[in-house]
């Protein structure tokens, strides 16, 4: 049994996020683990406010108890799915608590919006850029409205950074790797998969029903231009996200790009 688990924000609850949580929980038979990051400088309310307000404990009773409805929100809907549960309620800094978290588990869902203050950005927020750059297991970004997965697009350029995050893509979510699947790289030049015999190989054990796809032109381009033609259903597979990557295209940009203007769920794993 696999462990899951979904970073939330009790003060601004991702219902996207506990909905695919639980949708992949059940498709794999897996445990799934509320993380609620109380990070104790994390308010609802600015300073100004509750000098304002002139009662500060009132406020953060408020906070407290918003927290709490929450935390009986997520139970509630995972009760209701009938699937096996817990919750962890973290109270120190965020960041550092979901770090640690995540080399506990097998899975790491978040929304793609989260910033963990009271401010909000839009994608990729720097709390996500942050967690990528140092999470332990493989991290599943949601769309802020949910959709259920219908289909998968594997990136592949060759590096051992993009097989990486294949491998643990359907070592992960064998039960997801059954939809529909297809295998996307771009050359500059000719139109021949990398490692055309090895990766073929490689997948008829993993996947042996993917389809492949060469583009050609400017990769990050050409893949933005190609994933626009899917649906928000369709969730992309890639690989590094740090920068000492070998990759030449995969690389932090790459995410950042994917996140920013489109609006698919990310399975990024990185080794």
């Amino acid at each position: 049994m696999k462990k899951i688990i979904v970073a939330l924000d009790g003060l601004k609850l991702s219902l996207s996020s506990i909905k695919t949580a639980i949708h992949l929980t059940k498709q794999e038979n897996a445990h799934l683990v509320g993380v609620f990051l109380d990070d104790f400088t994390r308010n609802s309310f600015s300073m100004e406010e509750a000098i304002h307000h002139n009662n500060l404990k009132e406020l953060s009773e408020k906070d407290q108890h918003q927290r709490n409805i929450a935390v009986k929100e997520f139970e509630s809907h995972c009760r209701e799915a009938g699937i096996n549960h817990a919750v962890h309620r973290d109270k120190s800094f965020a960041l550092p608590d979901l770090m640690r978290e995540s080399i506990y588990a097998d899975l790491l869902v978040i929304s793609a919006d989260e910033t963990f203050t009271r401010f909000t950005e839009a994608p990729p927020t720097r709390f996500i850029r942050d967690l990528l750059s140092g999470v332990q297991c493989p991290m599943l970004i949601v769309p802020v409205e949910y959709k259920t997965l219908e289909k998968v697009v594997m990136l592949y350029d060759g590096a051992p950074s993009s097989v990486f995050a294949i491998k643990m893509f359907t070592g992960t979510l064998p039960e997801i790797n059954k939809l529909p699947t297809e295998v996307i790289t771009v050359k500059e030049e000719d139109l021949h998969l990398p490692e055309n015999k090895l990766m073929k190989e490689f997948m008829k054990r993993h996947n042996p029903r993917a389809q492949y796809t060469v583009l050609n032109g400017e990769p990050e381009a050409a893949i933005l231009d190609r994933l626009r033609q899917e649906g928000e259903s369709t969730l992309v597979v890639l690989g590094a996200y740090q920068r000492s990557t070998v990759s030449r295209w995969f690389r932090s940009s790459m995410a950042d790009t994917i996140q920013k203007h489109l609006k698919c769920p990310l399975f990024i794993s990185h080794n």
